[in-house]
């Protein structure tokens, strides 16, 4: 499952009875070496339709660890890219990686963004298994707040397994484990694949003031009853918005 430059079993064990923070501090410097990194695969995908779509101004990539998306956001984005995450470690990697010096980072919790509505386009792969889903409001009200009218919040969201399946088990189990964890050991590691549905995601989306659409990525194909394997979502703030808008405290 991992290579041989990606972190021991013990490594796993020490970073999931860290805090998510610490955790991530500590996989760092192994990170792109494991199965958490959303596959280049995704990442060309996704910046294939976002070409086809621009170009934008200036991106901002949510929750960015290593900067994975911030390299695809260099490719759509003619302004300057920023990254946030609040792990020191990932961002440490993320500097040390060569994107130019349009590119900037940022030390921040995205549930309370340092930022004014600067933004064009914003991106994020694979962090919202870290939200619980009391939290996606007033994210997404957050992330509409960062961008200009008319911007646009995208991400990749992969189809659920069908029931029964052996990764439908897989993530079951993998869930469950991390309530029991969680449930007996403090500080908590979130980390749920189970919670972010889709349907759900977009009535969040569409109640922060977004108006949502889904494009298929072709390059995964259909499912056996021909609903796309992956989609992008593509969130935008309506080019009448005012400016400012009120973020739940």
């Amino acid at each position: 499952m991992f290579s041989p430059e990606g972190p021991s079993l013990r490594e796993l064990a020490v970073q999931a009875l860290s805090s998510v923070e610490r955790g991530y501090d500590l996989l760092a410097p192994k990170f792109d070496h494991t199965p958490f990194r959303t596959p280049d695969s995704v990442l060309d995908a996704v910046g294939a339709a976002l070409e086809g779509m621009g170009p934008f101004g200036t991106g901002l990539d949510l929750c960015c660890g290593t900067g994975a998306g911030v390299d695809v956001l260099t490719r759509v984005c003619r302004g300057r890219v920023t990254g946030v995450d609040f792990s020191a470690g990932m961002l440490r990697v993320a500097r040390a990686r060569t994107f130019g010096p349009q590119v900037s980072y940022v030390r921040a919790d995205v549930r309370a963004l340092p930022f004014a509505p600067a933004f064009d386009l914003v991106v994020s792969f694979g962090a919202f298994g870290h939200f619980l889903p009391r939290e996606l409001p007033d994210l997404f009200a957050r992330v509409r707040s960062v961008l200009r009218p008319g911007g646009a919040f995208v991400f990749p969201v992969v189809a659920p397994p069908r029931p029964l399946s052996w990764a439908y088990w897989m993530l079951l189990g993998f869930d469950a484990v991390m309530r029991v964890r969680n449930a007996v050991w403090r500080p908590p590691f979130v980390m749920y694949y189970r919670a972010f549905r889709l349907g759900e995601v977009r009535r969040e989306l569409e109640r922060a003031g977004l108006t949502v659409e889904l494009t298929a990525l072709p390059e995964f194909g259909q499912r056996r009853d021909g609903s796309p394997r992956v989609r992008m979502v593509v969130a935008r703030r309506p080019a009448g918005q005012p400016a400012a808008g009120s973020v739940n405290s």
